[in-house]
């Protein structure tokens, strides 16, 4: 059990990591306008709060991964991340967009069944 928390933990990182990429440096490229249905005037006018946001992912990726580094230390961290991108998923997916409860918050809650499971 505890291979398939790692795999899913390490795939809510890349995501978040791929989140980082999308809104720092693809925001108001044509990829990154495609990906959130964005218009080149509003990619432009919201490129800093979007950097920002994609910084936080970043730092979530970070703490997923220094959990998975610790191994069988790390399992609080895991789970503190995880709840942190289950909260995040689920508010984003009330708010702004329904594809983010499948894109970030039901992995995260994935992750943390696993780890609960291990």
């Amino acid at each position: 059990m505890s291979i398939a928390a790692n795999l899913v933990i390490a795939l809510v990182a890349l995501l978040h990591v791929w989140f980082l990429i999308l809104e720092m440096f693809l925001w108001d490229k044509p990829s990154g306008r495609r990906a959130f249905g964005l218009t080149a005037d509003f990619a432009a006018q919201s490129k800093v709060l979007a950097a920002n946001q994609g910084l936080y992912n970043g730092f979530l990726a970070a703490g997923l991964c220094w959990g998975l580094w610790l191994g069988g230390n790390g399992t609080d961290i895991q789970l503190f991340f995880l709840g942190c991108v289950l909260i995040a998923g689920l508010f984003g997916g009330l708010t702004a967009n329904r594809k983010i409860l499948a894109i970030q918050a039901l992995p995260a809650l994935i992750g943390l069944a696993l780890v609960a499971l291990a």
